[in-house]
C-alpha cells in the first residue's frame, strides 16, 4: 500500500469558500451518489481537499470521513495537498528515466527542500512525479505549469527555477 503524504502547510480556508462549499453541499445533499460531486465541488473551491473540508463533506452527506478519505485517495484527481503557484512535473517515464530525470527529481527536491507531492511553505511551488508526457525527444523532461524543460542535467534546475522565485 502505498504511503499517503500530507501537507505541511497549514489549512487556511477562508469564509467566502466555506460559504460556498456549504451552499453547494446544501444543493447536493440529498442526491443519490452525492459523494463524488461534492468532494470535486469542494476541490474546484479549494483546489485540494484537506481533511477538514473532507470532515465537512462527510458530516454534511452523512457518511464517515473514512468513505471521503477512501474516495479521495483512490481517484486520482484528487489531491490531499495543496498545489503551489508554479507547479514543477518530472517525468519518469521510460526514456526520462534511463536518461537521469531521477537526478533532475533529486535536484529539484534539494532546491525547494520539499519531496514528490508536497508545496512548499510558502505555497509557491509543488513537485509531481508523471509519467510520459509525450516528449520522449527531450528526454528527461520537466514541467513547472505549461512551460516545457527538455534534455535536463541535475546542474539545470538552479537556473531554471530561479525564473519563477
Amino acid at each position: 500500500m502505498a504511503k499517503i503524504k500530507l501537507t505541511k502547510v497549514p489549512f487556511a480556508g477562508t469564509p467566502e469558500q466555506d460559504a460556498l462549499l456549504t451552499e453547494k453541499l446544501a444543493a447536493i445533499k440529498d442526491l443519490p451518489g452525492a459523494l463524488m460531486p461534492a468532494m470535486q465541488a469542494a476541490q474546484e473551491i479549494y483546489g485540494y481537499l484537506p481533511v477538514e473540508v473532507q470532515k465537512k463533506i462527510a458530516d454534511t452527506l452523512g457518511v464517515s470521513l473514512e468513505k471521503v478519505f477512501g474516495v479521495a485517495t483512490f481517484y486520482s484527481q484528487f489531491t490531499l495537498n495543496p498545489r503551489g503557484q508554479y507547479q514543477i512535473s518530472v517525468c519518469l517515464g521510460t526514456a526520462c528515466y534511463v536518461k537521469g530525470s531521477g537526478d533532475v527529481l533529486t535536484a529539484i527536491e534539494k532546491d525547494l527542500n520539499i519531496k514528490h507531492d508536497e508545496c512548499t511553505s510558502d505555497g509557491k511551488f509543488s513537485l509531481l512525479e508523471t509519467r510520459c508526457i509525450g516528449c520522449c525527444g527531450l528526454a528527461p523532461v520537466m514541467t513547472v505549469n505549461d512551460d516545457v524543460y527538455g534534455k535536463l542535467v541535475p546542474a539545470d534546475i538552479p537556473g531554471i527555477l530561479a525564473k519563477y522565485k
